[in-house]
């Protein structure tokens, strides 16, 4: 058999098994190809749709965070505000010399000073301190500085209480009287007016007298009444250092 005879032969059986072809096939797959993008154009667009809306829908999860997961932190602790620091407290007010009670020498006589007064002056407190080579008294004062004190020496410790009259004695050999015009010892201060120290140079100190605006301070005095006077600010104070017996 021929090559040709061959070919025409297989064609035939092949057309028996698959049958003609239709003749409307042609046709249709002409069209499935013009036709094809405008078929598939819808699904293209509802595609970009649904990833537009998916990208939204993850950026509205982030932003709101509904899970309410905390932040990142040093440590696994999340860190809170601390609180502003409050201003801080402005320290008290110190006591202040305006002259060193050490710088002025210790007399044996009569003194009067006039201080520079100020406002109304009454004593707020009497303290007692002793320091080796003499025994302190200070008076402190409330609403400034009285502007005129005495301060004089006795001989022996008896003094006359005014304005009773009454005679009274005091501790110690000899005394020291200090008298301050312009105050008064008992608008602010509520001590004792009858100090017994038991120190080696002043022994006691007394009131004297608290009338009209002028009070009297009287030291009972173990040895020489031999005494220095400084007067100190912030508060106002006079300083009376009464020198120990060598």
């Amino acid at each position: 058999m021929s090559n040709e005879n061959f070919r025409r032969e297989l064609n035939n059986a092949f057309d028996e098994v698959s049958g003609s072809p239709n003749a409307g096939l042609h046709d249709r797959v002409r069209s499935a190809v013009t036709q094809a993008p405008e078929w598939r154009a819808p699904y293209w667009i509802a595609g970009v749709a649904a990833c537009v809306i998916a990208v939204l829908i993850v950026g509205v999860l982030f932003v709101a965070n509904p899970l309410k997961r905390p932040g990142p932190s040093t440590g696994g602790v999340v860190a809170s505000p601390s609180a502003s620091p409050s201003a801080s407290a402005s320290p008290s007010a110190q006591p202040t010399p305006s002259a060193s009670p050490s710088a002025q020498p210790f007399v044996c006589a009569n003194q009067a000073f006039q201080p520079a007064p100020s406002g109304t002056p009454v004593i707020s407190d009497l303290r007692t301190g002793s320091h080796g080579a003499y025994d302190r008294l200070t008076v402190e004062f409330a609403n400034g500085m009285p502007g005129d004190i005495e301060v004089s020496v006795h001989s022996g410790t008896a003094f006359t209480l005014s304005p009773s009259g009454m005679p009274t004695t005091l501790k110690g050999s000899n005394g020291i009287l200090v008298v301050i015009r312009g105050s008064d010892l008992h608008t602010s201060y509520s001590g004792s007016t009858d100090i017994l120290t038991g120190y080696a140079a002043l022994a006691e100190v007394k009131r004297i007298e608290d009338f009209e605006g002028v009070v009297q301070l009287g030291l009972g005095v173990n040895g020489p009444a031999c005494y220095r006077v400084s007067f100190l600010t912030n508060p106002s104070r006079l300083v009376i250092d009464v020198l120990a017996a060598g």
